[in-house]
């Protein structure tokens, strides 16, 4: 059993291997010789510290889907009133 210590860069390219492109653990694991405990723990952490941004990113988004909507209802009436 090793101990090393791997960079914050590795772990998050290990994580996005699985998450963003698709690859399977054991894939991402035997690819880059780590453990499949230490990658799940990986994710596992990774998820659970964007949960806790993600909701202040969800009260942005949401205020800029209100703020697109007022621009879009604004637009739809200026074209509206420009045919009439």
């Amino acid at each position: 059993m090793s101990n090393r210590k791997y960079t914050e860069e590795f772990k998050a390219e290990a994580i996005k291997q699985v998450t963003e492109r698709g690859y399977k653990v054991r894939e991402v694991c035997g690819r880059l010789g780590i453990s499949s405990k230490s990658l799940y723990l990986w994710l596992r952490l990774a998820r659970k510290s964007n949960g806790k941004h993600s909701q202040s990113n969800d009260n942005e988004l949401k205020q800029e889907i209100v703020r697109l909507k007022s621009e879009l209802k604004r637009a739809e009436e200026e074209k509206r009133s420009e045919t009439s």
